[in-house]
């Protein structure tokens, strides 16, 4: 991933939009604004001069003379092309479920930006600087979830924006929810009034999906990091032999991001590898294969970003409008495939990472299979055992969540559904695959902040019978249980978990629970 944290500012037009800024602008960690280079502003004002250049001809123009999809042979009589816009916005305000989050929102809408100050959309300055400003004063629609099927793009969901836009939607502003029209006056903004071809360019592209895919690959990235530490925990907790993880194995199957993967595990065990004797000469397959499953989803991440930032970097409505000559291009780059592409890629293999950890944990839990660990992991005083059931119903819990994580795997792309009367025949579904990744992974970390919590207590357990020492525990690992203890401790009588557990998830997936290697 290109590495933009130099950057004290975004600025559309000139800079190229890449995950880490994304995510940094989705934070509110990074401030952005619209370049001030002539170049830049002539590049969109021409853009929308092409579109009145061709009204004033009587030109015909999709969406602006014409009707929406399958309308498009039904013209548009010339007192009525101003208010088609805002019928647009209104008649898509259809959508369902839950809302974006603060931090989806402002990557959806700074993905559209990015897209229309590209000068191809037929969009004013006025409307880019309108957005710009919603997303500098922190005025976020209020977007549902619900009601894309990835082409024509997300005209649903981003109709809330353009809706918002023109005053009639609800927003939050500062973290206060409110009409859009009070948020602007409380901004001493106005409301725009939609040019021809505006609400259709706001609409007509792929910019929820490829928000949501982006936050949910950011958020994959931080699971296998998780799974590498959590695989170095369990060979630890279950004393088991860290040579599995040579180098010169990797050597001999050199997958490039399987060989990272190993390489974390190895430089976590290092200590552990040169101070026990293996009582095992090959553990189970959760244990001694994780470099393989997790490796595959590292070696998968370079080409996923790539078709994703192309994907964020990219003109994706229609008609496009030539910069150069006003030329009026008719074509399908609303069509979400690539996103949908990297959506369902992404949540087969995350969920993979819940099947791994899920694993381990049963290895830990189980008397059969843990090497001497008590059942269930429990901390209690023997006095006590009977009546205490350490991380029997967590263990029960990630198993279910692991079991909804891999029922979500099967990929969105293959449900398309012929819609809007024929018109939109074959759609990528890439809004409902980039849904299903963000849950995958709201799964997956569930999953991997019970198996720390639980691999923490394992190794604790060791320590307090005198099985493991500090210097075989060595200074990675020491680390990452003392962060975990910042926030909860042993268990040694059985409590409630559910809040720790979901605090626990939260920061694992937004970075705030890191795993880092030297």
């Amino acid at each position: 991933m290109a590495d933009q944290d130099h950057l004290r500012e975004f600025v559309f037009g000139e800079d190229t939009l890449d995950l880490g800024a994304l995510e940094a602008i989705s934070r509110r960690a990074m401030p952005v604004r619209l370049s001030r280079d002539q170049g830049v502003i002539e590049q969109i004002s021409r853009s929308a001069r092409h579109v009145q250049d061709m009204l004033d001809r009587d030109g015909k123009i999709y969406g602006v003379t014409t009707g929406y999809g399958d309308s498009v042979d039904r013209p548009i009589p010339p007192d009525l092309v101003a208010e088609l816009p805002l019928q647009l916005t209104r008649f898509h305000g259809c959508g369902l479920g839950r809302f974006l989050t603060p931090e989806e929102t402002r990557a959806v809408m700074t993905v559209r930006l990015v897209t229309l100050v590209f000068g191809w959309s037929g969009v004013s300055l006025e409307l880019v600087e309108r957005l710009a400003d919603m997303l500098r004063l922190d005025i976020l629609p209020l977007i549902p979830a619900e009601g894309s099927v990835g082409a024509s793009g997300d005209l649903t969901p981003l109709s809330y924006i353009a809706g918002a836009l023109v005053g009639e939607r609800r927003v939050l502003h500062r973290g206060k929810e409110k009409d859009a029209s009070e948020a602007f006056a409380a901004e001493a903004i106005t409301p725009l009034t939609l040019k021809p071809k505006e609400a259709l360019a706001l609409m007509n592209g792929t910019s929820v999906m490829s928000a949501l895919t982006a936050t949910a690959l950011s958020q994959a990235r931080r699971l296998a990091d998780a799974a590498a530490r959590m695989t170095s925990l369990t060979c630890l907790a279950l004393m088991g032999n860290p040579r599995h993880f040579d180098e010169r194995l990797f050597h001999a199957k050199p997958h490039p991001g399987q060989m990272h993967v190993a390489g974390q595990i190895r430089a976590d065990l290092e200590p552990f590898a040169r101070l026990h004797e293996a009582s095992r000469m090959q553990d189970r397959y959760s244990v001694r294969c994780a470099p393989h499953v997790i490796g595959v989803l590292a070696d998968a991440m370079p080409s996923l970003e790539s078709t994703l930032t192309t994907e964020i970097n990219s003109a994706n409505d229609n008609p496009l409008f030539d910069p150069d000559t006003g030329d009026v291009l008719h074509g399908g780059h609303f069509y979400g495939g690539h996103a949908c592409f990297v959506a369902d890629t992404l949540k087969v293999q995350v969920a993979n990472l819940a099947d791994l950890m899920d694993r381990q944990l049963a290895l830990l839990v189980d008397t059969r299979f843990n090497n001497g660990l008590p059942s269930n992991l429990s901390g209690a005083a023997p006095e006590r055992a009977a009546v205490n059931h350490g991380f029997k119903a967590i263990q029960i819990a990630v198993s279910a969540w692991t079991a909804e994580a891999c029922k979500l795997t099967m990929p969105a792309s293959v449900f398309s559904r012929s819609t809007e009367c024929h018109n939109q025949d074959k759609v990528s579904m890439g809004t409902i695959a980039s849904r299903d990744a963000l849950r995958v992974n709201q799964l997956v970390s569930q999953v991997a902040a019970a198996h720390l919590m639980a691999t923490a207590q394992a190794v604790e357990i060791r320590l307090k019978r005198g099985e493991l020492t500090e210097a075989e525990i060595g200074p990675a690992l020491r680390s990452q249980i003392d962060k975990l203890r910042s926030q909860t401790g042993f268990l040694e009588e059985d409590t409630p978990l559910d809040t720790t557990l979901a605090a626990l998830s939260e920061q694992i997936l937004n970075g705030a629970m890191s795993f880092v290697w030297g």
